[in-house]
């Protein structure tokens, strides 16, 4: 019998668009031999669950993933859609798409487990730890793992001592800085700053999508990645880089750019990568990360390493990093690298079930 798969996209976050463009990419890599697809697209401003049953062929446009919900209210579509097609009988997975805020940090990793349905990616804690570059830097330190100087605030900190934070952002970190959201990615709401003026503007234009802001200062250098994969013992795969031109790699020069280059594996000097992997495995470690993270880090002019950050669930179109690195790493094919981790999710729920809940 074909196992249920679940496939969570869209959601209500900044982040939908680029959710979409990772859905589609798996819904037309997926084994529908193998696996009876259930597209499940949640609506951006609503959040409300939209879902037709199963798909017996990929979508031939991004466009075509949008569906119209039966009720604009979430509460209702989600139980609509729960109790007609998760609830039946039968080996069942859920893959959530799902980016950013309502989707990567916990809230459907922890319906999931209520649910006791498995689902591929981080759990709840961790999909919460590493969603929010405040709290995740903290314990990257605690880890002992060398990061770039940075500063954490909140909106009404802001509100109420603006010139002093000014202060203590200019001594502290000084310029070129990054301002970032601390619960977003995909460099959405990001700012390069270069004074005080681009400063305000920027932390003003990451309010807008958080309430929890993280400056950064410049590491001046090259950003290198690693993929990772697995539960209690996980690898990491070859670090690679993108080659681009931008000086601030932000949104557009992400998605947009057609010139992009990527270098797998990233030409680094000897010893570097595999102080690099090791180092990828032990922040994902520390994050309490299973199933599959990328992390980044900074290859400072120094010649030290700065761990940038760690994405959960990390974009996964066929021009994505994280995928990429896998097949040249050890020739991972993109279908065999979403089965795989299928496979970690259903060896981290068949490991939950032997908790006792009784005395």
């Amino acid at each position: 019998m074909k196992i249920k798969m679940f496939v969570l996209y869209g959601g209500k976050s900044v982040e939908h668009e680029v959710s979409l463009r990772t859905a589609f990419t798996v819904l037309g890599s997926i084994d529908r031999e193998k696996f009876d697809v259930f597209p499940i697209y949640i609506t951006q401003q609503e959040g409300a669950w939209c879902c037709c049953g199963i798909q017996e062929r990929p979508h031939a446009t991004i466009d075509e993933l949008v569906m119209r919900p039966e009720s604009v209210s979430p509460s209702q579509s989600m139980g609509s859609v729960l109790l007609r097609y998760m609830s039946g009988e039968g080996k069942k997975v859920v893959l959530p798409l799902l980016h950013g805020s309502n989707g990567e940090d916990g809230t459907v990793q922890g319906l999931m487990e209520l649910l006791d349905i498995p689902y591929v990616g981080n759990g709840v804690l961790s999909a919460a730890l590493t969603l929010d570059k405040a709290v995740s830097k903290q314990l990257l330190a605690q880890a002992g793992i060398r990061q770039t100087d940075h500063i954490s605030f909140r909106l009404e900190q802001w509100s109420e001592e603006r010139e002093q934070w000014l202060d203590r952002l200019e001594r502290a970190l000084g310029y070129p800085c990054y301002v970032k959201p601390a619960t977003l990615g995909s460099s959405i709401g990001i700012s390069r700053c270069e004074d005080k003026d681009a400063l305000i503007r920027g932390i003003e234009f990451a309010f807008r999508f958080d309430r929890k802001l993280v400056i950064e200062r410049e590491v001046a250098g090259r950003e290198i990645q690693v993929a990772v994969m697995g539960n209690e013992r996980p690898l990491a795969s070859l670090p690679g880089e993108f080659i681009h031109r931008h000086r601030f790699f932000d949104f557009e020069s992400k998605y947009m750019d057609k010139e992009l280059v990527m270098s797998i594996p990233a030409e680094l000097p000897a010893g570097v990568m595999e102080r690099i992997r090791e180092y990828a495995v032990q922040a994902y470690s520390a994050l309490c990360c299973s199933g599959l993270a990328r992390v980044d880090f900074f290859l400072g002019e120094d010649g030290q390493l700065y761990l940038n950050e760690i994405n959960a669930l990390p974009g996964f179109t066929g021009t994505s990093m994280y995928p990429v690195m896998w097949e040249r790493t050890n020739g991972t094919a993109y279908s065999e690298l979403i089965e795989k981790l299928i496979d970690y999710a259903f060896m981290r729920h068949a490991d939950k079930l032997t908790v006792q809940y009784a005395r």
